[in-house]
């Protein structure tokens, strides 16, 4: 007889987690649908985080979950390299009509970590391919998160993580951040910082543009805490780097499909940058997928300008993996059909006045906020730097809704999806937990 499998929670190593804590007292979902996510004990949890910024459409949408079935039913995996499948290409092509146009290939990798990897690789080989060896270098900015790849951490600001590994690539240097270029609790972008893009300036004076590859940025940082552009911010940059003949790279991990009500934060800046990371929301998570998308001159100068045989010497074993373009051609049909992108931003007004609402609370010191992401910045407690903000996270949980918090910032991106009601639920559930913590 066999000896049947105990479930032990040892076994999982969990990543960014205290492993500690979570298996002393484990926080566990069985089911999703909706607006909500199922512990064990049928408990509702209304997420107000998109999972991890990426269920952008909902829970269990039925036109995907029928699209991954009968993909793994007719053709469950395919060779990516010198072979392929439809559904790839047809989800490259499809990608095109959200993306700005002249982004008009698309490299598909696994995860936002990989988009970013792959983003440098293809500036490294751009540079080469035209005539500009020499330019290696790459540009960050502190507070940045860009995954968890050597490349992303290297280009990456967020100290933690950089601490941790020492073995980051060699020739990166950092712009500063632009948290505290607004005043506290204001609403939206803020009129002053614009200047903070001419960091990129300085260090093209520090180490000369002709060794500088590329520059790379959230256009709204997500994870380090919400930290919003101000206005003029990105068009500086877009200037400064096209004078210099460096790539600039959007990292829209985070804020692509429709997250600021727009398909990408380039649409809804107006800004276009030469290479564009993109993941989570790109499958409505149902499916692992990550993607750069490239302007047509970077694709036409590594591939159309090489010489005979193999371009580029990267790729993944799972890259258009058949069930994740199965799972991307549904989410985007159920973008589009629903008009989620512009339902995103004809709630954002709504959705700021909610976070907004929270000024004035015990412990409250910032909100922030653009399209439909926020967030409520405590002051810390002391001695105890991130431990109001842990207890606040679980309080919320333990009443019904999904936060997720980094530092000292409780972070919100709700599906867009939600209702006006459940807005409310949020940010009131929000408000009693910070108002109850010591």
């Amino acid at each position: 007889m066999d000896t049947p499998i105990v479930n032990s929670l040892e076994a999982f190593w969990m990543g960014f987690t205290n492993n500690r804590a979570f298996k002393a007292d484990p926080r566990m979902f069985v089911r999703a649908k909706g607006m909500h996510y199922f512990t064990p004990d049928g408990r509702a949890v209304l997420d107000a985080t998109s999972g991890l910024w990426c269920v952008n459409a909902g829970h269990g949408r039925d036109k995907i979950v029928a699209a991954i079935a009968r993909q793994a039913a007719e053709l469950d995996y395919a060779p990516a390299f010198n072979l392929g499948h439809p559904l790839a290409f047809e989800l490259a092509s499809r990608l095109r009509e959200v993306l700005p146009p002249g982004l008009d290939h698309v490299f598909f990798c696994n995860s936002g970590s990989e988009a970013v990897d792959s983003a440098l690789k293809i500036a490294l080989a751009y540079q080469r391919a035209a005539g500009q060896g020499a330019r290696t270098r790459f540009i960050g900015r502190e507070r940045g998160y860009h995954g968890v790849g050597f490349g992303g951490i290297s280009v990456g600001g967020m100290v933690a993580n950089r601490r941790t590994f020492g073995a980051l690539l060699p020739g990166v240097d950092h712009m500063r951040h632009t948290h505290g270029a607004a005043a506290p609790f204001t609403r939206g972008q803020g009129e002053t910082g614009a200047e903070l893009a001419d960091d990129l300036e300085r260090l093209v004076g520090l180490h000369g543009a002709e060794t500088i590859a590329a520059v790379i940025v959230e256009p709204v940082a997500g994870s380090t805490g919400v930290l919003v552009p101000p206005k003029g911010y990105l068009e500086r940059l877009r200037e400064i780097a096209t004078r210099h003949g460096i790539l600039l790279i959007f990292d829209e991990v985070i804020t692509g499909f429709g997250r600021l009500g727009a398909g990408t934060a380039a649409e809804y800046f107006g800004v276009t940058p030469d290479l564009m990371c993109l993941a989570k929301g790109i499958t409505n998570a149902a499916v692992p997928m990550g993607a750069v998308a490239a302007d047509a001159r970077i694709y036409d100068a590594v591939v159309n300008g090489a010489p005979a045989g193999i371009e580029l010497f990267h790729g993944y074993t799972y890259s258009g993996h058949p069930l994740a373009a199965a799972a991307g051609l549904a989410a985007l049909e159920v973008y589009a059909e629903e008009g989620l992108f512009a339902r995103a931003a004809s709630l954002a007004p709504y959705w700021e006045d909610a976070v907004h609402s929270l000024k004035g609370v015990k412990h409250v010191v910032d909100v922030r906020n653009l399209g439909l992401v926020g967030a409520v910045e405590l002051a810390p407690r002391e001695g105890a730097p991130g431990a109001r903000a842990a207890e606040v996270f679980a309080r919320c949980f333990d009443a019904g809704v999904l936060t997720r918090y980094t530092g000292e910032t409780i972070a919100l991106s709700p599906p867009l999806i939600i209702e006006k009601s459940q807005i409310d639920e949020a940010v009131g559930v929000l408000g009693a937990a910070i108002a109850e913590v010591a």
